[in-house]
């Protein structure tokens, strides 16, 4: 027997999703700044003057790394990039930084952080959405800790990556068996596959922020927003002087 309420639910949470998302970005985004990774969605910004999307490719060779999305419209790529770094972004130069579901697929969630941070003047925000695990996949798998950021921050990723394969092939993907996990795991590895390294409820993904806060040398920041919404957490930073 179909389920009405579950079947309207479905199709619901994405709206009420995108809806929280603008709700939130017209309160705190102004100016001129970048978006990361928008690919086919990039987000509406009305109250910005002007925005610039950085991937890791141009459009044309985006499109050859997914070509499932061959039928969409991609934004165009303005400066390539890896979101992680942004080396080739000064220091201060942004009002914003916009970024959604993306922090989940970085590796150094603490280096990436400190990035996004230091490309935005005094004043700037970062805004980010974050799948919260529990309602996602990654329901099965442990949050990251802070012990765990800070390890691969000072460490290099290097040393979990292999691991967070493991994990999620087995957790996130439900794959049995030895030899198939063993399969699966090398299959994303030889492709170097953006996995979700990383996976967070909102009390973990807070704790980090305070851990932070307080870290030496770290940009100074508030916490300006932070939001249950829906299947997500949006939180926004803003850069202090």
């Amino acid at each position: 027997m179909l389920d009405l309420r579950h079947l309207a639910k479905k199709l619901v949470t994405p709206f009420r999703q995108y809806l929280g998302r603008l709700t939130v970005v017209d309160r705190h985004v102004r100016g001129e700044g970048l978006e990361i990774g928008a690919l086919q969605d990039p987000m509406p910004l009305p109250t910005a003057k002007k925005v610039r999307y950085v991937d890791i490719a141009s459009t044309d060779e985006l499109r050859r790394m997914y070509p499932r999305k061959a039928g969409r419209r991609l934004v165009h790529v303005d400066i390539v990039d890896d979101g992680e770094t942004l080396r080739t972004v000064a220091d201060g130069s942004q009002d914003f930084v916009v970024a959604n579901h993306f922090l989940e697929h970085c590796e150094d969630t603490i280096g990436t952080l400190r990035n996004l941070l230091r490309v935005v003047r005094p004043g700037g925000v970062v805004y980010l959405s974050v799948p919260d695990k529990r309602h996602t996949f990654d329901s099965e798998r442990a949050a990251t800790t802070v012990e765990h950021h800070l390890r691969d921050h000072e460490d290099g990723p290097s040393g979990s990556r292999h691991a967070h394969y493991v994990d999620v092939v087995q957790n996130a993907m439900k794959v049995q068996g030895d030899a198939a996990v063993a399969a699966a795991v090398l299959d994303l590895e030889q492709r170097s596959f953006r996995i979700h390294f990383h996976c967070w409820s909102q009390t973990e993904f807070l704790q980090l922020l305070v851990e932070l806060q307080a870290r030496a040398g770290f940009p100074r920041f508030d916490v300006a927003e932070f939001v249950a919404n829906e299947r997500e957490m949006i939180v926004v930073l803003k850069r202090l002087g």
